[in-house]
């Protein structure tokens, strides 16, 4: 696992000029040091097809050490949670994952970010807790509209394993990372990537999402992508985002997990647009 070190005061003022050195240094013994810190965010962070809430480990810590709060919950039928297959599961059941941690944990003011295939879920959960989401964060994702299925839209290799699974009468996919081969990943974590991945349901590719507005209303909006994986339908997406200017947009320069090949940039973005 990568380490990281928060940078000290000391370390900070450091880079600073004699001047904003010494305005810092007067702030600090007339403010109280807990006041004069950002107030501490929220930050959602939702897992992609075959992972889990794990796969965050090392954008979660750097997060974490910024002194914000950070759950990554994981979606049922996957990672710790992949005793719970079975074909019930459908695009509804992710959302309500993520709508009850919010809920049971009483979230306010969050900044829900979802990668990969998560864009669905993440659409639906503004559906159910637009009032609790300041900022949404599509992290190399899918971007529905709604009616859409994930059938839609996924790549022909998912497709064909969805439709090949319905075939047999079973009720999910086996993982595939056979197109993210960046150059940029360790071999120790792609191995602990690959490793950890567990089967896909595909009811959740099969069941329409409904879709009223609600996240073209979240006040912040940015949509991430990594331009070292190939994906059209992402590319159509951010094509289509450069025309909204109530969207940010991101580009990073390595493969489709981000969150571990690129953890701190993508650390100081989420931070930027929280």
């Amino acid at each position: 696992m990568r380490e990281t070190t928060p940078p000290t005061r000391r370390s900070v003022v450091g880079y600073l000029p004699i001047g904003a050195a010494l305005g810092m240094a007067a702030v600090s013994e007339t403010t109280n040091p807990t006041m004069a810190q950002a107030a501490p965010r929220t930050f959602v962070l939702v897992h992609g097809a075959y992972e889990g809430g794990w796969i965050w480990r090392y954008t979660a810590d750097l997060l974490r050490a910024k002194g914000d709060k950070v759950l990554t919950p994981t979606l049922t039928g996957l990672g710790e949670r992949s005793h719970l297959m079975s074909g019930l599961i459908n695009l509804d059941t992710h959302v309500t994952d993520v709508v009850n941690v919010i809920k049971w944990e009483r979230l306010e003011n969050i900044v829900l970010v979802g990668h990969s295939y998560a864009g669905w879920v993440i659409s639906g959960v503004a559906e159910r807790a637009l009032p609790n989401i300041s900022s949404i964060v599509y992290l190399d994702a899918f971007f529905p509209e709604d009616g859409q299925r994930g059938l839609d839209l996924n790549s022909p290799g998912s497709r064909a394993a969805v439709l090949a699974a319905i075939e047999r009468n079973e009720v999910s996919r086996p993982p595939d990372y056979s197109r993210d081969n960046s150059p940029m990943m360790t071999a120790k974590d792609r191995e602990w990537l690959v490793g950890m991945a567990t089967p896909h349901p595909i009811g959740v590719s099969l069941q329409p999402l409904r879709l009223t507005g609600a996240r073209e209303k979240v006040v912040k909006k940015t949509y991430i992508r990594a331009r070292g994986y190939p994906m059209p339908t992402y590319d159509a997406h951010y094509i289509k985002l450069q025309s909204d200017k109530s969207w940010r947009l991101y580009d990073v320069p390595c493969g489709h997990s981000v969150m571990i090949e690129m953890p701190e940039r993508l650390a100081e973005i989420l931070q930027e647009v929280a």
